[in-house]
């Protein structure tokens, strides 16, 4: 949901901009940000958006994989309650994204406020918990691609998608130990 005053409220979008983290998406745009990984990472955050990919994959699962029904539908919980925990810390921390003006933006966001990242926050809650339902190593090879891809996308600091990251998957933990009590 954008924010009604198009930043974050309280003049926050004057903080200054920090210089180690402006420099590090300098830095990955300049080597990576090519047309093609920018179209691919604009795909990411598109499917990202609200969780709504990773819910409609644990939902898909769920209604065709009747055995493990319940571990599917916690990919679905999971991914949207990582994602509200996410907004949550968002309106309290209201950390402006990124305006520096050697920042490329490269793709719309819903709200001006950055920490933490809740595409960061949602893909790692489900690729924590589609790798504990499939047996696949799903966070080495769907959390990365992510993290880079708010970055290259100059939406988010990095600071902003290892805290996500590290919210995930405390929020994928909290459903497997709900899992593990409902199994008793």
């Amino acid at each position: 949901m954008a924010e009604p005053d198009g930043c974050c409220g309280g003049g926050c979008c004057d903080q200054p901009q920090p210089p180690a983290e402006v420099a590090i998406i300098n830095a990955v745009q300049s080597r990576i940000g090519t047309p093609q990984v920018i179209r691919a990472a604009r795909g990411m955050s598109h499917f990202g958006e609200h969780a709504l990919g990773w819910m409609a994959i644990g939902a898909a699962g769920a209604l065709v994989d009747r055995k493990r029904r319940r571990q599917w539908a916690g990919v679905a919980v999971g991914a949207f309650g990582s994602h509200a925990a996410s907004v949550v810390i968002k309106r309290i921390v209201r950390r402006p994204r990124p305006n520096d003006p050697s920042v490329q933006v490269n793709v719309s966001t819903p709200s001006k406020l950055s920490f933490p990242s809740s595409h960061a926050t949602s893909t790692t809650a489900a690729a924590v918990l589609l790798g504990r339902l499939t047996g696949l190593p799903l966070p080495a090879v769907l959390v990365p691609p992510m993290l880079l891809s708010r970055v290259v996308l100059g939406v988010h600091y990095p600071s902003d998608v290892l805290a996500g990251s590290a919210l995930g998957a405390a929020s994928a933990a909290a459903v497997l130990a709900a899992e593990k009590r409902l199994a008793k």
